[in-house]
């Protein structure tokens, strides 16, 4: 789950630095994870049932090789696309055709993973430690962007981010195969549950871990039933400003800080890791301490994220972008443990994993069509995607107020 989740956030970290080196409008760096997206909010569920059919372990093993693959295949094609060996438009078609073996199978390694050590621990003791899986998700988000810039090696150049992880992934999946033991022969207590789409938003929220210890649903629930529908609107607009504006930031460090494609991976993972502190230290500490309500957490995460948005627009230096981001990620930190309270928390303990099952869809849809909107909205001014979902969490912040 680390290593998975370190890739794919190291990987944020150089695409928009290998989109301006190649050459190629940052309008199709940033739909070329679109085809992923839909493919994981589709078939993580599938998976997820899966796991429970043929085997913890198996599974696991064909999510991280599904990485593996992916890795090494895209990074064959960034990295002969540097070297102009194949023009800029192919180049990124080959990405999003081969991210997409990620998006297809590399989604059963969250459910898999889930499960297995579900079905290894005892119930009193299960939340606690499905929790610290879910956990390293999310301090996978830091460690990426803090090693992308050391794996920029000569040779490899930008693309060597994307060949470091295949090969420890390979460690790991070498380790898992060895030395995993097979739990097709000891208990099945527990299931799996799907995780929503991997990126820098990604990090713990409490959803996947009810999914995972609730008892199996026999009726599926709507996102639009009256009890949860205000709350899962609320995710879905938060988690559409976040998805958005992050797909935005590299390209916005690299115009704003006028910085040549090449050496521009640094101060991106710099932004990226504030922004990934920043959220799990509101969901590690803050938030266990404030012991806020679900629609506090939500008023109060919307208008802090509108403001860190809003500085981040404003900054002209480093310094400012960096702290500028950390807000506004403090703020998301907070609205989407808010909506998964506050949906949770709106049904009875029977439709736990139900509802579990529709935040989860909820966080993962934003990142189908927010990228597409947020760099639509970049190309026709810097600072729009900016203002405009900085003014979208105000508007959520007083709707938050009224009827949450």
């Amino acid at each position: 789950m680390l290593v998975a989740s370190s890739g794919n956030t190291a990987l944020q970290s150089v695409m928009p630095a290998i989109g301006r080196e190649i050459g190629i409008d940052d309008f199709y760096v940033a739909i070329a994870y679109t085809w992923s997206a839909v493919l994981w909010v589709a078939l993580a569920p599938y998976w997820a049932d899966m796991s429970d059919r043929h085997g913890r372990k198996t599974l696991t093993v064909m999510g991280v090789s599904g990485f593996i693959i992916s890795m090494l295949l895209c990074g064959l094609a960034l990295f002969a696309g540097l070297n102009h060996w194949i023009g800029g438009a192919l180049t990124f078609a080959l990405f999003a055709i081969f991210r997409s073996i990620y998006g297809g199978f590399g989604c059963a390694t969250p459910s898999a993973t889930q499960a297995y050590l579900a079905s290894k621990t005892r119930r009193g003791g299960r939340v606690a430690a499905l929790s610290a899986l879910s956990s390293s998700f999310g301090l996978g988000t830091i460690i990426g962007p803090a090693v992308a810039p050391l794996f920029v090696v000569p040779v490899l150049g930008l693309a060597g981010p994307l060949f470091a992880f295949a090969l420890i992934a390979s460690v790991v999946v070498t380790c898992i195969i060895l030395w995993l033991p097979n739990d097709r022969t000891g208990r099945k207590l527990g299931h799996g549950a799907a995780m929503s789409y991997p990126s820098l938003a990604t990090t713990p929220t409490g959803a996947s871990v009810v999914a995972a210890t609730a008892p199996h649903r026999t009726k599926r629930l709507k996102w639009n039933d009256p009890r949860i529908k205000r709350w899962i609107l609320a995710g879905i607009t938060a988690g559409h400003a976040q998805a958005a504006t992050l797909t935005c930031l590299g390209f916005f460090v690299i115009d704003r800080l006028k910085l040549t494609p090449s050496g521009s991976e640094g101060p991106i993972s710099i932004v990226m890791m504030a922004g990934a502190a920043a959220t799990l230290a509101a969901q590690w500490g803050l938030i266990p301490r404030l012991r806020l309500s679900p629609r506090k957490l939500i008023l109060w995460g919307a208008l802090i994220a509108a403001t860190g948005l809003i500085w981040t627009m404003a900054s002209r230096d480093l310094y400012g972008i960096t702290i500028g981001f950390a807000m506004a990620s403090l703020g998301f930190g907070f609205t989407r443990p808010g909506f998964t309270a506050g949906a949770s928390l709106a049904v009875p303990l029977a439709e736990q994993g139900a509802v579990a099952g529709v935040i989860t869809a909820a966080n993962g849809i934003s990142y189908v069509l927010a990228p597409t909107l947020g760099i639509t909205l970049y190309g026709l001014n810097h600072s729009a995607p900016f203002a405009a979902f900085a003014l979208l969490l105000v508007g959520l912040a007083a709707a938050a107020r009224q009827r949450l």
